[in-house]
């Protein structure tokens, strides 16, 4: 059975002699614990770096959520009421960013964050700096099939699936669309009408992944609707 301390050392091994930067990636349907394990994972990671790393500031975050389309323009397009699908997202803006990372020949790199309370894109909110070597990046569709979707997982080393039982994720989604303003009935349509066709298609990529982890490991994580 596959437990947290297994995860950390997992992703502590991806990162071999040489020292070359690593992008693990974490996927799942929305509301299965993405952000919350890879939040946890870099906390137990970053004191303890392989040989020849500095504590801290080895292990780096950025999710794919950065590259939702602003509001502007899912209006312009007519998808703002399917906000979150694969079409709403910048996948080409997030492939660009994924392999400026693995050339590691910059500095510094600026990725985009996503501002859950205003619900929008912030450009330039996360810096990456050469030190950084392991890189953690979630989102949803990491594994879907499409030409630039396939694009994104050959440029990571390993996928890892979130596989959080529905109830429980089903129920953490909806705490997280009325915590950010969503009335009660708002965020219950949100998550059958919107959020359920996505999972659909995320579901399907499950095998698709390198390691599975099961919902036992989120479950014990995973205390507040995130990811």
């Amino acid at each position: 059975m596959t437990t947290f301390a297994d995860l950390i050392a997992r992703a502590r091994r991806l990162v071999g002699p040489g020292a070359r930067r690593v992008l693990l990636g974490v996927t799942g349907s929305p509301g299965a614990g993405k952000t919350t394990l890879v939040e946890e994972l870099a906390a137990a990671l970053r004191p303890d770096p392989p040989a020849e790393l500095t504590a801290g500031e080895w292990v780096g975050h950025v999710p794919m959520d950065g590259f939702h389309l602003a509001d502007v323009e899912l209006r312009r397009l007519g998808r703002r009421d399917r906000k979150g699908a694969p079409d709403t997202f910048d996948a080409g803006g997030y492939l660009a960013l994924l392999r400026r990372l693995r050339a590691d020949d910059e500095d510094v790199v600026y990725a985009p964050a996503f501002e859950r309370v205003l619900e929008q894109p912030v450009a330039g909110s996360i810096a990456v700096p050469r030190a950084v070597r392991l890189i953690l990046t979630e989102g949803n569709y990491l594994l879907l099939d499409g030409e630039r979707w396939r694009a994104v997982a050959a440029a990571l080393d390993e996928v890892w699936f979130c596989d959080l039982r529905a109830d429980t994720r089903i129920a953490r989604l909806t705490a997280r669309h009325e915590a950010f303003g969503k009335p009660p009935a708002h965020a219950a349509s949100w998550v059958r009408d919107v959020d359920g066709p996505n999972a659909e298609l995320i579901e399907a990529t499950r095998d698709r992944a390198d390691l599975v982890v099961p919902s036992a490991v989120l479950e014990s994580i995973g205390r507040c609707p995130a990811g």
